[in-house]
Formats: structure tokens, C-alpha cells, sequence
């Protein structure tokens, strides 16, 4: 029996959906004495097409619009929610690095397939992530705010014509200031190469954990925490909730990179102490964390001054670390 596989390509840019015309309103009466003013059209926002950003939640997409830059890179538009369901601060004042660094995520998958020609139902795989913050900046406004992203891609790999993946820079600016810089690296396969690459993964995700003290990590809700005690103060094992809404969008067969950078960002403020304000977060990924084996984490305070202090993360699984990453993090100002 042959088995057809249809590979749908992303369009350039979103289409347009049809309506029908509308009839001209009746222009009012005015005497001569009046100005006349040019129409005012309003500007119409909404989210980019969800499959773009490999999201299934249309409320987990951060991503408006984006355009090519002049001399090279492009402007990517989003808009943070002010009061996100899980990235979000416990003070509720500012916001949170981890938000930042979903859209930078957002935003490599989005060009990679709308300007770069990688088919939608690619596979991504993350090599780096990366976030660095100015906290002053992030204060949660009284209305949304337009983000703007500088990207710009280096490092970019092509295999007989078809691009399989790059690295990317992010400068990030809300109203012309910079408020926080990152990147990314990833590379790309097809359904039928993931396949294969990952045949002998596991089934079901082990067992759920209990969690650790929400305020010790820096949450607020128990459903929040990615780590469960392990006997020791400086280590845990992942906790892996497999129906979380956001770190579980979709069925995925691994551990999502961004619950491994939340891991990271739980186990420095445990290091730490409650209160600690992150201003940087590079995360390196160098294989897949199973959901079906436990997945140890530890946390080594590498430097420490009265500004801030930098933690070494890692993760690994049967002996053999999977991902690392360094945050830095300053006492919260009174």
C-alpha cells in the first residue's frame, strides 16, 4: 500500500480573507468654511497564522506582522500580554525574561518558514537560546504596547538548496528604546527524517512528581513548578506535567526546550533565594530529554557580588547531560 504524504509550503504572506465590499457611508454636509480631512482608515492588528510559531493555542501566539529590513534582516512585530496565564512575574509589575524569550523563539520559526522556504511540518530542533534583559524597561504599561525585533540571521545552512537551519540575533525594542537582546539557534528536518531520528523513543511520560514549595522557586501556583525534591539542595528532578496548557501546547514526544530554560530559571532562584531578578539566560541544548526516564537538574552558584550573581544549570538523564545554562540574576530593588 502507498502512502501519499502532501507537504503543505508556507505562503510569503498571510492571505487576506474575502468579505464582501462595503457600501460608502453617506458623506455628511459641511459648509464651505469646513475643513476637509483625508479618510481615516484604521489599522487593523491581529496575531500571525498559529502554524508559523508551532503553536495550537491562538492565545499562546505573541507574533503580529513582519517585514524585510533595508540592508538585510527583518522587523518582526508582537504584542505581550499583560498579564501572561504562566510566563508571568509573581509581583506582577514587570515583564517576565521567559515571555521575552518565547518570542524570540517565535520569531526564528516564523521567518524560517514564511521568508526562508522551510515546508510547514518541519521539525526544529534548538541548539541555543538566549535572553538578555533591562529590567527598568519592562514595567507592564497601562496598555499594551507594539514590540519590535530586530533579527537578523547568521550561520545560515543550506543542503541542496533547501534551508536546514541558522542562528539569529534579536535586538528587541519597545517605542524606539531597547528594553532586551537574545538569539537563537535551530536546525531543521522533515516528518520523515524526524521519524527516523526518533524511533526508539519512548511511550508515556513517566509519572508526575510532587512539586516543590511554589515561593521557592518563584511561582505562584504549584501547577507552575518544573522541579520536585530530590534529596538535596542544590538538585531535583524534572517535573514533568505532560497537560500543562502552555509548556504542553501540543503532543510533542520529548521535553520542550522552553520547559528546560524554565527549569533553569526555577533552579537559579532556588540557588539564589526568592526575590532575585534575572537579567540574562543562555541556554545550550545538546539532546533530547525523554518524558519516560527521570531527568536530574542541579544548580552551582558560579560567581556571586552585591549586583549579581551568575548559576550554572544543567540537566541530564541516565548520566549524560542534555542541556546546560548560565543565568545571571540581581537582588530584587526594594
Amino acid at each position: 500500500m502507498s502512502v501519499h504524504t502532501t507537504v503543505l509550503t508556507a505562503p510569503a504572506r498571510p492571505l487576506a480573507s474575502a468579505a464582501a465590499p462595503r457600501q460608502p457611508l453617506p458623506e455628511p454636509s459641511r459648509t464651505p468654511q469646513d475643513p476637509v480631512s483625508a479618510p481615516q482608515t484604521p489599522v487593523l492588528t491581529t496575531t500571525v497564522p498559529r502554524q508559523f510559531v508551532h503553536r495550537a493555542a491562538l492565545a499562546e501566539v505573541l507574533l503580529s506582522d513582519w517585514s524585510a529590513r533595508d540592508g538585510g534582516g527583518f522587523t518582526v512585530t508582537a504584542q505581550w500580554p499583560r498579564r501572561h496565564s504562566f510566563f508571568a512575574l509573581p509581583e506582577d509589575t514587570h515583564y517576565d525574561p521567559l515571555l521575552i524569550a518565547e518570542t524570540i523563539r517565535q520569531a526564528g520559526t516564523l521567518l524560517a518558514h514564511t521568508e526562508l522556504g522551510v515546508p510547514l511540518g518541519h521539525q526544529f530542533l534548538m541548539s541555543e537560546l538566549s535572553v538578555s534583559v533591562l529590567p527598568e524597561r519592562l514595567r507592564i504599561p497601562a496598555a499594551p504596547d507594539t514590540v519590535a525585533l530586530e533579527v537578523t540571521h547568521e550561520a545560515v545552512q543550506e543542503r541542496r538548496g533547501q534551508h536546514v537551519g541558522a542562528g539569529y540575533r534579536v535586538v528587541l525594542r519597545i517605542g524606539g528604546r531597547t528594553v532586551a537582546t537574545g538569539g537563537a539557534a535551530y536546525t531543521c528536518i522533515s516528518p520523515r527524517a524526524y521519524g527516523r531520528l526518533r524511533a526508539s523513543a519512548g511511550g508515556e511520560a513517566a509519572p508526575l512528581t510532587s512539586p516543590v514549595p511554589p515561593q521557592h522557586v518563584g511561582r505562584l501556583s504549584p501547577r507552575d513548578v518544573v522541579l520536585s525534591p530530590a534529596g538535596r539542595g542544590d538538585a531535583w528532578t524534572l517535573r514533568v506535567d505532560t497537560r500543562h496548557p502552555v509548556l504542553f501546547d501540543h503532543p510533542v514526544d520529548h521535553v520542550p526546550g522552553m520547559l528546560l530554560a524554565e527549569a533553569a530559571r526555577q533552579a537559579a532562584t532556588a540557588a539564589l533565594g526568592p526575590g532575585s531578578v534575572v537579567l540574562s539566560l543562555t541556554a545550550r541544548y545538546g539532546r533530547y530529554v525523554e518524558l519516560d526516564v527521570p531527568c536530574r537538574v542541579t544548580a552551582r552558584v558560579t560567581g556571586s557580588s552585591p549586583a549579581e550573581s551568575t548559576v550554572l544549570v544543567t540537566a541530564a538523564q541516565q548520566g549524560a547531560e542534555a542541556f546546560h545554562a548560565v543565568v545571571t540574576a540581581r537582588p530584587r530593588p526594594c
